[in-house]
């Protein structure tokens, strides 16, 4: 193995972990924020819960990537990364704002609203990442 990849694999293995500890915060978080129970639904086979999770767990994913890749320390990745977590709360909040029946619209597997809540999310997370660099 080079040397090169031995003395940089704990600053991968740290920042790693940090990322998944904040992916599962966040997953969390979002979980309990949405009226309906998106893990239950899409065990039931909910396409539109899992449509609209997964672009909120993207639309999160894609500061947490490019905070580490500019990042200086685990700090900062923590702090971004709940700053993203928060935008994206946000834009879930904002949208169901906009969609009023969204809580009603995703247990009954409306897969048009999951759809733009996904796109919205994701596109939100993308600005979001284009903001946090450094």
């Amino acid at each position: 193995m080079p040397v090169h990849l031995l003395t940089t694999l704990p600053a991968f293995l740290a920042y790693f972990a940090v990322a998944i500890v904040l992916l599962a915060l966040f997953l969390l978080v979002y979980v309990n924020v949405t009226p309906y129970h998106e893990m239950a639904l899409i065990r039931a086979g909910n396409g539109a819960a899992a449509v609209s999770l997964s672009g909120a767990l993207i639309g999160f994913a894609m500061p947490v990537a490019n905070v580490i890749a500019h990042s200086d320390s685990l700090i900062d990745l923590a702090s971004w990364g709940a700053i993203a977590g928060v935008i994206q709360i946000l834009t879930y909040l904002a949208t169901r704002f906009v969609l009023p029946q969204l809580d009603q619209d995703i247990p009954a597997d409306k897969t048009a609203p999951a759809i733009l809540l996904a796109v919205i999310s994701v596109s939100v997370g993308l600005i979001n990442a284009a903001c946090m660099t450094y």
